[in-house]
Order: structure tokens, then C-alpha cells, then sequence
């Protein structure tokens, strides 16, 4: 599975830590190195979004075959839709000799755990829950219950985050300048690698 081509990055961390916000650093600083693998969903694609850029429409029959055949590094349902990460998808990205990028939640870290993908984990984080909490409210998105149970998916994930071995590089975005250069620095031997190869073909 570990195809040829650089080794991906996965990205984990709770709603709120700013993750977004420094993976879109990242890619505008260095978007001919980094690559998002395309994801599989079985929900229908909204206006503007194009089968194979944006997602990989597929029907549920057949994403749960795919599923079965072990074509999918992490699958997971939301609000009644499947969606997933297929090895191919990850394989194209690593094809075009990019760093293929997997932002996924602490679920789909343990489930690539168990395949042979051998990735980059970075888990960003939160100062505390209390700053975590602050950054929630202040987007007046959510209603409390809501808000509640990303709190507590937050704590689940922090303790998960500081478990020996689960993450290779653990970044606390407490200032995001901060939290950025740790990021670049973590990926800079990566990125170099890449470069060099694609300035040389």
C-alpha cells in the first residue's frame, strides 16, 4: 500500500484547534507539494460540486462493497451518508509525487492504524478547553447541546492525542504564527524532497 511517492501527512484534532486554518497555510504556501486525496461520499453532490474534484459519488451499494474488499483506508457515516478515504485516492495524490494530505478525526486515525498507509500523524491541539470552548462560542454557530458535544469529542480527543504513540508530532495552536512555523518545520524534510524531485523531472 505504502505506493510509490512521498508519505502522507495525516491531520487530526478537535473542532476548534485551528486546524483548517493552518492546513490552508500550508497548501497556499506550498500548493505544488501538498495534495487532498479525493474522498468517496454516498450523500448527493451540492450545486457547484463536480464528481471526482470535489467527491467521488458513489451509491451506497456500491461504497459498502468497497468498504468489504478493504479498498478504504477510513470510512465513516454522518448524518446518514457514508463517506471515505479510498487507498486509490491516496495512491493518485502519491502518483503525482505530492504529499497527499488526510485531515481525519480520531475514529479514522485508529482505523489507519490498522492498515500499512505508515502516514506522518500530527495531531494539532487546543492550549486548554477552556481557550477551546472560547473559540466555539465566539463563532455563534452552534446551539448549546451542540456546542456541548464538541466540547466533549474534545476531550476525548485530547486524552486520545496524548496517548504514547498514537501521534508522531503533537502541535499546540496556542498563538497561530507559532503554531505554523512548528508545522513547516515538522514537514520541511518532507517538502525539500518533494521539490527537489519535481523541479528535477
Amino acid at each position: 500500500m505504502a505506493g510509490p511517492g512521498p508519505r502522507p501527512v495525516v491531520f487530526s484534532g478537535p473542532s476548534g484547534a485551528g486546524k483548517s486554518t493552518l492546513l490552508k497555510k500550508l497548501m497556499k504556501e506550498y500548493e505544488s507539494v501538498f495534495g487532498f486525496s479525493v474522498s468517496h461520499t454516498t450523500r448527493n453532490p451540492r450545486p457547484g460540486e463536480e464528481n471526482g474534484k470535489d467527491y467521488h459519488f458513489v451509491t451506497k451499494e456500491s461504497m459498502q462493497a468497497g468498504i468489504d474488499r478493504g479498498d478504504f483506508i477510513e470510512s465513516a457515516v454522518f448524518s446518514g451518508n457514508m463517506y471515505g478515504t479510498s487507498k486509490a485516492a491516496v495512491q493518485a495524490v502519491q502518483a503525482a509525487n505530492l504529499i497527499c494530505i488526510l485531515d481525519i478525526d480520531m475514529q479514522g486515525v485508529r482505523n489507519i492504524k490498522k492498515t500499512d498507509l505508515n502516514p506522518l500523524y500530527i495531531s494539532i491541539q487546543p492550549p486548554s478547553m477552556a481557550v477551546l470552548e472560547k473559540r466555539l462560542r465566539d463563532r455563534k454557530t452552534e446551539s448549546e447541546e451542540s456546542l456541548q458535544k464538541r466540547l466533549h469529542a474534545a476531550k476525548v480527543d485530547m486524552e486520545y492525542s496524548k496517548e504514547p504513540g498514537v501521534f508522531d508530532v503533537l502541535i499546540i495552536n496556542d498563538n497561530l504564527d507559532d503554531a505554523y512555523e512548528h508545522l513547516k518545520q515538522t514537514l520541511l524534510e518532507e517538502i525539500n524532497n518533494v521539490k527537489k524531485i519535481n523541479t528535477s523531472s
